[in-house]
């Protein structure tokens, strides 16, 4: 009698497994192109985002913060690491590189939306590279 109870457990976890599958091949295919598309465009902002935050013209966030293939990082900000967990609201991240003052007062971060030291499309892209780290 056992052995048929665990040969009957055995056999609904290859069950579950397999719809499991079948509905994530399903929502692969329902996705179609334009989750591709969508997908293509957060990629090319997080791609631009990089250039704008490592150029010393722009972003500059180097000057302050550690961040994954930075050379000669600053070190008087947070490092930019893991910020999906530190900002699961991209919105938040958002307004944190539109103007860090509204949040911290004492912020020495520039108010790059606040000033247009960067371009709204621009914060866009940072903003999406940085919540990617």
């Amino acid at each position: 009698m056992r052995k048929k109870s665990l040969q009957l457990v055995s056999v609904t976890r290859v069950i579950s497994v397999l719809l499991a599958c079948m509905l994530l091949v399903t929502f692969s295919v329902s996705a179609g192109p334009a989750a591709k598309d969508q997908s293509k465009a957060v990629s090319k902002d997080v791609q631009d985002g990089k250039k704008v935050a490592f150029s010393r013209k722009k972003g500059n966030c180097l000057a302050c913060h550690m961040m994954a293939g930075g050379e000669a990082p600053g070190n008087i900000a947070p490092p930019l690491i893991v910020m999906k967990s530190r900002f699961p609201d991209i919105k938040k991240l958002r307004a944190q590189i539109w103007d860090a003052v509204v949040r911290n007062p004492e912020s020495s971060m520039p108010p790059f939306g606040r000033h247009r030291i960067i371009s709204e499309k621009e914060i866009d892209q940072v903003t999406a590279y940085i919540w990617s780290l």
